[in-house]
């Protein structure tokens, strides 16, 4: 049995790596300069930054069910992590945190906390996604023009140099570096029109947009387009094997009582688990082969890489949109894309840091803004609005708060807005009826909905106390109902003695206390039992005739 399963999982990974291994190119080229920026804004070391992408590649997708998304640390996390730093006084207390909330999103897991990613609009989803990508294109703006204020990675409209995205737009053409703006326009053009060969797409776009963006570079070199040192990606130079193990820091476990490490822990936690499941449900609706990912194993994925990052000296760690929609544009379809982008960073740190160094941040925005385009496509607001503002609203909503707040905000903003909508059809879908004329006036018949909750109580006892007076004979049917709430029981019951009262015929057919639908856990062992029962039968009987 396991050598099957082996021989079939290598089939399986020798099928798709000619995806994963251009996929997990792209990912690296856009979490590169993403790590550094993360871990500068949040007041770590450069090289925290990138060890967390590296714990993110190789650590979390190991564990992880889903195949697409990619982890590393995020930018919704830079205030908190730069506040925490700041309050418990030192890195390595900082560290201690960041091991506790890997071992609190292991429990969440366990309890099965990840349900509930299940409960998010998928309108809410398709909206954050389209802002993600329309903040990636404004954020990524300034860079493309040489304009490197803010870290590269920043999400939030109003960033840490005191700028908001607009101000920082408008200052950036105001100090346009033509240098960075030539090897921007030029490595979008290769994006865009480098796979239309099929013959040249053997070698990945952003491969090429890399070679050239460092080759203009050299050649700006002593003229008026060269690119300053901010304009370019800069990682740590490691000289040897153990100077590269003594950037390493480990947690002081000494604070292990401190109640400011506890809440730090457990902020962190909630706030990636949260990232995390959002970005998960994200991931999944541009999946092209649409799996659906266990958010259980997830968050006990996430635990796992964050008890990982917090003792060797990383920062925290989220499933990432941006990353996991690079790897999802670029044709990644396995986990092995995570993997080997994780391999990427490790093997750059190690042993190709200086060239790693000469790499434009110029041309590195324009693989996110070819990226943000693929999110926020025009066809994509065309398609919300075909399904009807119940869809379309909550969709806007999303992406102006997302895009004027920070993802948390921006998407909470949104739920409220698409939870008024779900209220509002529950409610008026809470039954049918149907009426007949007599000839002492008119018959009617009530037919409850499948599932009549209590949010449908205001509506059922809305329509039955506002019947016209002529309607002299009333059926309220509950018999497809596989659940009624006890309160709507109650209304009904009261109507019954109401319209009794007033000489009026009712009829209450299976209105009853029902059970809601069954567990479907227990439904699926119920099945496998009686399947199992049915093979040992047939296996008597076969002996028997034998």
């Amino acid at each position: 049995m396991f050598g099957t399963r082996t021989s079939a999982f290598l089939k399986l990974s020798k099928r798709n790596l000619k995806y994963d291994f251009s996929a997990s190119i792209v990912v690296f080229l856009v979490a590169l300069p993403l790590c550094l920026g993360i871990a500068l804004a949040s007041g770590a070391p450069l090289f925290a930054g990138l060890l967390t992408g590296i714990i993110g590649g190789i650590v979390i997708a190991s564990f992880s069910g889903s195949q697409l998304s990619v982890s590393g640390p995020a930018a919704g996390l830079t205030v908190i992590v730069f506040g925490a730093i700041e309050q418990l006084g030192a890195f390595e207390t900082f560290l201690l945190a960041v091991l506790l909330a890997g071992i609190i999103q292991i429990v969440l897991g366990i309890i099965r906390a990840g349900m509930i990613g299940n409960y998010f609009p998928s309108s809410v989803i398709i909206g954050m996604l389209a802002a993600i990508g329309i903040i990636i294109i404004l954020k990524q703006l300034p860079h493309a023009v040489g304009y490197d204020s803010s870290f590269f990675g920043e999400e939030s409209f109003v960033q840490l140099d005191n700028e908001n995205t607009f101000t920082a737009l408008q200052k950036a053409f105001a100090a346009i570096n033509y240098g960075a703006s030539i090897i921007c326009i030029l490595s979008l053009a290769i994006l865009i029109l480098w796979p239309k060969f099929k013959k040249l797409s053997i070698v990945p776009a952003p491969l090429v947009v890399v070679f050239v963006g460092v080759l203009l570079s050299q050649l700006f070199l002593g003229s008026s387009f060269e690119l300053a040192p901010n304009h370019l990606v800069v990682i740590p130079v490691v000289g040897s094997f153990n100077e590269f193990l003594g950037l390493f820091t480990f947690p002081d476990f000494t604070q292990i009582a401190n109640k400011e490490v506890w809440i730090a822990a457990f902020t962190i936690a909630i706030i990636a688990s949260l990232e995390t499941l959002l970005s998960l449900e994200a991931v999944d609706k541009i999946d092209p082969f649409k799996r659906v990912s266990p958010t259980n194993r997830e968050l006990m994925a996430q635990g796992i890489g964050n008890m990982t990052s917090g003792l060797v000296g990383g920062l925290p760690l989220t499933a990432v949109i941006v990353r996991s929609s690079a790897n999802v544009n670029a044709g990644g379809r396995t986990r092995q894309s995570a993997i080997l982008h994780g391999i990427w960073l490790l093997l750059a740190v190690i042993t190709i840091p200086s060239i790693i160094n000469l790499i434009p941040l110029s041309c590195l925005a324009a693989i996110l803004l070819h990226t943000g385009y693929k999110l926020a496509k025009p066809s994509a607001f065309k398609q919300m609005w075909h399904k009807g503002l119940d869809q379309f609203v909550p969709f806007v909503v999303t992406i102006l708060a997302v895009v004027l707040t920070d993802l948390l905000t921006g998407v909470g903003i949104g739920l409220v807005v698409a939870m008024f909508y779900i209220l509002r059809n529950n409610l008026s879908n809470a039954f049918e009826y149907d009426v007949e004329e007599n000839a002492d006036g008119a018959k009617i018949t009530f037919t409850l909905a499948e599932e009549v909750t209590f949010l449908n109580k205001a509506a059922i006892q809305k329509a039955l106390y506002g019947l016209p007076r002529r309607i002299n004979e009333i059926i309220i049917d509950g018999s497809q109902s596989r659940f009624i709430d006890k309160d709507v029981i109650e209304v009904i019951k009261d109507f019954e003695q109401n319209a009794v009262s007033k000489g009026k015929t009712i009829e209450l057919v299976g209105i009853v206390n029902k059970k809601n639908v069954p567990n479907i856990k227990r439904f699926t062992q119920a099945i496998l039992k009686n399947d199992s029962l049915k093979r040992k039968a047939t296996i008597t009987k076969t002996t028997e005739t034998i």
